[in-house]
Order: structure tokens, then sequence, then C-alpha cells
């Protein structure tokens, strides 16, 4: 029995310092969901050895194996979080507030996140140059947030759009944190990201999916 316990235990392709990772395990320790870590090191390349690729084909962590079901890409794994685990809503009730969290979650993983990733710097490193990398970051961040802080100006209550914590605070957390130890961005620029950044440290779930807490972690 207990094998077989272990055999449908949901496992975690994750790299610690994965943003997209990040917000993966911010939802799984929000649901209460217990998982095994498989570490995949980015700097190694081991994204794209064959075994990896055969469960994205994409080269990209996070990844969430749930028996038979694979799924890759960090919004697509929280929303079937979502709907196989409804405990600890991330989706409000209210129509508006849903359109504001999936815009904010677009906004961090479409015109934010892929500008910055990884593979994106070390081509820019290459073609135009290693001290264009962060001044680049920058740039798309600085961008990214202050459009954030433009939407979320009038939706703001505790976190990101009212008193309890949605998806939105999940992609805001993860971007923020890369931000601010990464990329060196000045955060007093951003008055309520700042303020939802520091408030994002008060909540457990959200500190035990840090990257510095994760079992791969280089200090």
């Amino acid at each position: 029995m207990a094998e077989e316990k272990q055999d449908n235990k949901l496992k975690l392709y994750s790299y610690w310092r994965s943003s997209s990772s990040f917000r993966v395990r911010i939802a799984l320790n929000l649901k209460g969901l217990q998982y095994e870590y498989k570490a995949v090191n980015l700097l190694k390349g081991e994204q794209s050895h064959p075994e990896f690729l055969e469960l994205n084909p994409v080269g990209f962590v996070p990844v969430l194996v749930d028996g038979h079901a694979v799924i890759f890409d960090s919004l697509a794994i929280i929303m079937y979080l979502e709907d196989k685990y409804p405990q600890q809503p991330l989706l409000p009730s209210d129509i508006h507030k849903r359109a504001i969290n999936f815009q904010v979650a677009s906004i961090v993983s479409s015109t934010i996140h892929p500008l910055h990733n990884l593979s994106v710097l070390n081509y820019i490193g290459e073609k135009v140059g290693p001290d264009e990398k962060l001044p680049w970051a920058q740039s798309i961040i600085r961008r990214g947030f202050t459009a954030l802080e433009k939407l979320l100006k009038d939706h703001t209550g505790r976190y990101a759009t009212g008193d309890e914590v949605f998806l939105a605070d999940l992609f805001l957390a993860s971007q923020l944190y890369a931000a601010f130890k990464r990329f060196n961005i000045q955060m007093n620029e951003f008055p309520i990201l700042s303020r939802l950044h520091e408030t994002y440290y008060e909540i457990p779930a959200f500190r035990e999916a840090l990257p510095d807490n994760q079992p791969d972690a280089v200090h």
C-alpha cells in the first residue's frame, strides 16, 4: 500500500531559481498538496536531456506529473491543480476580479518573464555583449511593472485583487522576487508592487516556496 501511495504522489520537475517553478510551488503549498521535488539543473543543461524532453518537448521547467497526467507550463499546471484540487481556490468568483487575475498572470508570463529568461539572456550575452544582459532585463521588467502598477491601483486590498490570495499573487510573488534578488530593480519605483512583495513574505506557503528554500538551492 505504501508503494502504491508513493507511485501516486505528485512529482514536480523544478529548478530552484525558476520563476515559473516558484509560482507552481506556491500553488501546491496553498492547496496543501504533498509532492516529490525533482531537480532539473538548467545551468548544466539537464532540461535538454532526452529523458526530460520526453516529459516536456519544449525543454522548460516546471513539469507536473500526476499519475499518467503530464502537464507543463506553469499556468496550465496551476489551472489543472485548481480544477482537480478545489480547496483554497485560486480564482475569485467575481468575473471582473477573475479577469484582473488573468491579466496579471498574462503580463508576467507573456510580457515580462519570457524576455529575460535564461535562454534569452544567454543569447543577448553572445550576440550583443555580456554587459547588455542586465540592462535588457531591467528595461523589460520596468515596462511590465509600470503596466502592473496601473492595472492594480484600483483593485488591491491586502493582496493583489483584494484580501484573499489568488492567481495574480502567485505570478507577482515569483516575478517580484526575481526582480529584487536577481535584477536589482529599485522597488521604490513601484509602491504597490513593493508593498505586495513585503506582504507575500508573511505567508508560510510563499516562504516555503522561495528559491533559497528548495533542495537544489545554491547558496
